[in-house]
């Protein structure tokens, strides 16, 4: 099955409440999973790199073999292309555990796009926020 991710992670302050938002369509462009989960009180990065976990591990579970990953962060793209290197300590184990699951899709791809054509995971991301209430 092909799928096409978009994934964004949400801090209100860097650190502050955050959230990671995640849409999964179907290769018919068809939104097949929506998903939201409030982070407490974490980075901006922290929440991007969440996002894409978030998503790709309910690829997994609807048993997608094909993944093409769109997200606004090219700090997340270009460290999963190994591009640029990770330097935080607290951003390793993240990028070694997304490292892990898009290394176990078939076909895989990871791009940047543009915040404007990451609006409905952007929207996902704070409505994590939103819905855990003030910190």
């Amino acid at each position: 099955m092909k799928a096409v991710l978009f994934a964004d992670g949400a801090a209100r302050g860097n650190p502050g409440p955050a959230g990671a938002g995640a849409v999964l369509l179907d290769g018919d462009g068809r939104v097949v999973a929506e998903l939201t989960k409030y982070l407490g009180r974490t980075t901006n990065n922290v929440a991007e790199y969440s996002a894409l976990i978030l998503g790709l591990e309910e690829a997994r579970r609807r048993g997608v073999d094909d993944i093409d990953v769109r997200m606004d962060s090219r700090l997340v793209v270009e460290q999963m292309r190994g591009l640029w290197k990770i330097r935080h300590p607290n951003m390793k184990p993240l990028a070694l555990r997304a490292g892990e699951l898009l290394a176990s899709f078939r076909t895989r791809s990871i791009r940047h796009v543009p915040r404007d054509d990451n609006a409905i995971a952007d929207a996902l991301s704070n409505r994590a926020i939103d819905e855990a209430g003030p910190p």
